[in-house]
């Protein structure tokens, strides 16, 4: 499904896999406490055991995105904020629904019965690069440019890029590497959704493809790869991206939604949870142990479905694995990404062993991220993964909605239709 474009837009929204209805239900305020437990990839990755050691406090993520709206769950956590996006369309656009949404899965308190991040004590920097959800204008890209060196130069550590687009001339996406260089160059870390059209014709997009840039994919609460999930050598990590709960982006009530936007925005607030625990490492060896500790694909590793895995900081934070390596050595380079293949996928769900203390279980439970045991993608499967990662979990009551969120965009040549 393609929009119209008009003239000043050279490029062109592209909606990927809507599932069920195309109009999104919400959940009553009443029913916001049952919002935040359907909230299942807080209970997979077993937020509360990581809470105990680490919030993300004093880690910075920029959101480059469509904007930050002040949502209660994000009240005080937005520390910056800068609009590149120029002048407001004549009719004010569409809001900031998607750059809200990633800002509040990295770091939403919860309050008012709304998102709970997983790395609820970062701070924000919202730098917004456009008027509209999931488009991209004449100057995004320069917009995305400066928005990169302004993290840079402002204090974030982290780079969430939940935004795509393909079809770059060289002179773009050569000043857009630069961009990226310089930002990796001052000690940041880039993470990048790799898209939502694995269905359609699997785009190699941009910022993703970039060097240096952690390309992110989605899986489901199965550790399945999410079918619309873009694949290749881009892919460099995976997270949760499928039935993620989020407020509704027009209107009251709370919605579901899916797509590498929102495994992005947790693999930037693992990221966050790590460095807040150990911030003497650099941006080299956070991304090491995330990439040695992850859940790994069956088969070839690095694989063009999860890359080295699936993320699973409670392997760093409650089991103290993960070697930082070189501090200065970048980890995406072909020598030093062969450690990250060195632990090898469990065969079996590990049996929990109970102890009268306590701690013990609680150590065991988290030794594959509590709930994350397995996480297998095999490329021969016909939808990029199969496996379990973690059990199926409830979904309790209240309404559920199933509602693709579609961030990626492509070049598409000037004309009045497509």
């Amino acid at each position: 499904m393609f929009f119209p474009l008009v003239s000043r837009w050279r490029y062109v929204i592209h909606l990927i896999l809507f599932v069920g209805a195309g109009a999104a239900l919400g959940v009553s305020p009443a029913a916001a406490d049952d919002f935040q437990q359907r909230q299942w990839h807080l209970d997979a990755m077993a937020a509360q055991e990581l809470w105990s050691v680490s919030t993300g406090k004093g880690i910075t993520v920029a959101v480059i995105d469509s904007g930050v709206d002040p949502i209660a769950e994000l009240r005080g956590k937005v520390v910056d904020k800068k609009n590149f996006a120029g002048e407001p369309p004549a009719d004010g656009g569409d809001g900031n629904g998607h750059g809200t949404h990633m800002a509040a899965l990295i770091a939403g308190t919860g309050a008012s019965g709304g998102t709970q991040g997983l790395a609820p004590g970062t701070s924000i920097i919202s730098l917004q690069t456009d008027y509209r959800n999931y488009s991209v204008l004449d100057l995004s890209v320069e917009s995305w440019i400066r928005s990169i060196r302004y993290a840079a130069d402002h204090g974030a550590r982290i780079i969430n890029f939940s935004q795509g687009v393909s079809g770059l001339p060289s002179d773009e996406k050569r000043r857009l590497q630069e961009a990226i260089d310089y930002a990796i160059g001052k000690g940041l870390l880039f993470f990048a959704a790799t898209g939502n059209d694995a269905k359609v014709d699997n785009v190699a997009g941009y910022p993703s493809s970039s060097s240096g840039v952690v390309g992110v994919a989605a899986v489901d609460r199965s550790g399945k790869v999410a079918k619309f999930s873009n694949f290749g050598p881009q892919v460099k990590l995976a997270a949760p991206g499928v039935d993620i709960p989020g407020r509704c982006e027009k209107g009251g009530g709370l919605c579901r939604y899916e797509g590498t936007s929102a495994a992005t925005a947790l693999a930037s607030a693992s990221a966050a949870l790590i460095w807040s625990k150990h911030p003497t490492w650099t941006n080299n060896q956070v991304l090491r142990v995330m990439m040695q500790t992850a859940s790994k694909p069956k088969g070839k590793v690095p694989s063009q479905y999860i890359g080295y895995g699936i993320i699973r900081p409670g392997q760093v934070l409650i089991d103290g694995k993960g070697d930082p390596g070189e501090p200065d050595v970048n980890p995406l380079m072909p020598r030093e990404a062969e450690k990250g293949k060195e632990e090898k996928p469990a065969e079996r769900p590990t049996s929990i062993a109970t102890s009268p203390s306590g701690e013990a279980t609680r150590r065991a439970e988290s030794e594959d991220g509590r709930h994350a045991v397995d996480g297998l993608a095999s490329p021969d499967s016909g939808d990029g993964g199969s496996g379990l990662l973690w059990p199926v979990l409830g979904m309790g009551g209240g309404v559920v909605v199933l509602g693709a969120v579609a961030f990626f965009v492509r070049r598409r040549r000037p004309q009045s239709r497509i």
